[in-house]
């Protein structure tokens, strides 16, 4: 059972318009229920797992404070724009999300399902981070409730 009482913040929010693609920062993005982030690979079904179904893969969430760990356990800093996830977050338990629904500013996510690694991410980086990220690696979420998010939006249990 995930603790009550947590709340988060969103620091960072990350696009990218097709596989492969540079990671873009933006402010503010727009969420669409069912879908995921306007602009966004897979809201463009152009990303690299496009062809899967599914809804897990809508939006992607990783916790500042893994990559924090990640940089001191392995002497591997992964930049924002590197680990190719959408929602940067701090101060939320990300890997007691799944099946539950929580608050991005007004949005409402549910977690689907932890995210692994994979070693296309090895490629883009052109280093290996793979074992580094294993069971760090995120939150792979589908969007419940749509609208804008923004930078410094609180992330809260919604149940």
């Amino acid at each position: 059972m995930v603790a009550t009482g947590w709340q988060g913040v969103l620091q960072h929010i990350h696009i990218c318009p097709e596989k492969s693609a540079p990671m873009q920062a933006l402010e503010q993005a727009t969420l669409v229920a069912g879908r995921g982030i306007e602009g966004d690979r897979y809201f463009l079904e152009t990303g690299t797992y496009s062809g899967i179904p599914g809804p897990d893969r809508q939006v992607t969430l990783i916790e500042a404070e893994m990559l924090d760990r990640v940089a001191d356990d392995d002497g591997l800093p992964i930049a924002m724009e590197e680990h190719r996830r959408n929602l940067t977050v701090s101060g939320v338990p990300l890997m007691h999300l799944v099946g539950r629904r929580f608050a991005v500013g007004n949005v409402v996510l549910e977690g689907v399902r932890i995210n692994q690694p994979c070693k296309y991410l090895n490629l883009m980086l052109k280093r290996d981070v793979y074992m580094a990220l294993w069971n760090r690696s995120g939150l792979n979420c589908r969007v419940i409730e749509g609208g804008e998010i923004g930078l410094g939006d609180v992330v809260r249990a919604k149940d």
